[in-house]
């Protein structure tokens, strides 16, 4: 039997990020050594105090379905953590997610239809343009390598990249893959546009409270953008919970009932247990800002080390990643440093923006410093 397969899914690629891992993962069952710096995950165990609370939910019966849209009680707790950050949004319009992931694939597809336009910053996280693509929208895309990463500098350029024709704006600061967080001045540029030409716009801010001397600002806030942001965020990052899956996204109540077909058709709810270790991870502070400081302290080691080999990067304010400036055909440039050194990164083709490779620093000091050295000895920088 030939089965045919929808142009939804074959206009789409594999994700990058997970296919390099696999890669590398193949090495590792061959008996390789690979520095593995292309994950997005922190490398620190997901803190006792959260692990224990998912324990006792399941030792207490939270085993079942939920709600829809998430418990109560960790609702709230979203909308008091968002109220900190200067947003208002009650439980009823907040949906709890397995992951963040599952949030923007959630808000995407009840948004955008075919030919409807969206514009990504570049470099822009791989799973945007795929969901894009699945959902039948355009993409327009405005690059900002020219200017660090930064989009203050390129608000002229995203000024000429929107119109009354876009329909939905990604934004993401802290970024992914380069660490930029935008400021006050290029989010107030978002919310001009935005109001001018009466666009949606996504808050990825699953990075927000992985910072380095900086405070992102929730674009939400801003004044005209209340009612036409949507704001994602989850546990994954800041509280060393990838595998557990918990994210969430907070928006206008209509946009949460549309959304929340799709949610309740698909994955009914997040797990329950999870849920009620995400309630415990809200109230966690010691252990995250300590996951900071390492961070913080790896990345200044990756720009030194990087420095001695003449390598000049952009400073990432916040996440954990930085985009390397690498051979024209950084596909080729990656797969080589796998292959070569055995060190694991990802081709900045992937995220919209070629002839960069992103590297994690989430790993020790002992394997990145490694990672960098292998690099070097084998050519590559």
């Amino acid at each position: 039997m030939t089965m045919e397969f929808t142009d939804r899914l074959t206009r789409v690629e594999p994700s990058a990020t997970l296919a390099i891992s696999a890669l590398a993962t193949e090495l590792e069952n061959d008996g390789v050594d690979v520095v593995d710096l292309s994950v997005g995950e922190p490398d620190f165990p997901t803190p006792e105090n959260i692990v224990e609370a998912g324990k006792d939910a399941m030792d207490a019966g939270h085993t079942g379905y939920t709600t829809s849209a998430g418990i109560i009680d960790l609702r709230e707790a979203i909308s008091e953590k968002l109220a900190d950050d200067g947003l208002d949004h009650g439980p009823e319009e907040i949906i709890v997610t397995p992951g963040a992931k599952q949030a923007l694939y959630e808000i995407v597809q009840a948004l955008i239809a075919d030919g409807d336009e969206v514009a990504l910053l570049d470099p822009a996280w791989v799973s945007y343009e795929a969901m894009v693509k699945m959902a039948g929208g355009d993409l327009t895309r405005v690059n900002l390598s020219e200017t660090d990463f930064q989009l203050e500098p390129a608000l002229d350029d995203l000024e000429a990249a929107v119109s009354d024709e876009t329909e939905l704006l990604i934004v993401n600061s802290p970024s992914n893959p380069t660490g930029a967080v935008y400021s006050d001045a290029a989010l107030e540029g978002v919310r001009d546009l935005a109001v001018e030409h009466d666009i949606t716009v996504i808050s990825d801010e699953i990075y927000k409270e992985i910072t380095y001397g900086v405070e992102p600002t929730s674009l939400g806030t801003l004044e005209g953008m209340a009612d036409r942001t949507v704001t994602v965020n989850g546990f994954s990052k800041a509280y060393s919970m990838t595998g557990w899956r918990l994210g969430y996204f907070a928006g206008p109540e209509d946009l949460i009932d549309q959304a929340g077909k799709l949610h309740s058709h698909s994955v009914s709810s997040a797990v329950n247990f999870v849920q009620h270790a995400g309630l415990e991870a809200l109230e966690t502070e010691e252990p995250v800002a300590e996951m900071v400081d390492a961070f913080e302290d790896r990345r200044d080691l990756v720009i030194d080390l990087l420095e001695e080999h003449d390598v000049d990067v952009a400073e990432p304010e916040g996440a954990f990643y930085m985009m390397v400036p690498v051979d024209d055909d950084d596909q080729a440039w990656c797969e080589g440093a796998l292959e070569d050194a055995h060190v694991a990164t990802v081709p900045g083709s992937a995220f919209g923006t070629p002839g960069y490779a992103r590297i994690s620093y989430a790993a020790s000091e002992e394997r990145l410093e490694e990672g960098i050295e292998r690099l070097a000895d084998e050519g590559y920088f």
